[in-house]
């Protein structure tokens, strides 16, 4: 597991949140894609690091 980007997908999704909720506010549809997109982005360096986790897992257990 890297924390580091375990770190940089939880600012990017932070990131996100903000700017889809200043679209909402705003009505800029525009920031509020992006801002999913952010969020969406956030979510994959998740799974990445999560399956890279369970891969170590199974070779640990080997």
């Amino acid at each position: 597991m890297s924390i580091e980007n375990r770190a940089e997908a939880v600012a990017k999704n932070l990131e996100g949140k903000a700017q889809e909720a200043l679209g909402h506010v705003t009505g800029d549809q525009k920031d509020q894609v992006e801002g999913q997109m952010k969020q969406d982005e956030a979510a994959a360096i998740h799974l990445k690091e999560d399956l890279k986790d369970k891969a170590k897992q199974v070779v640990d257990n080997a």
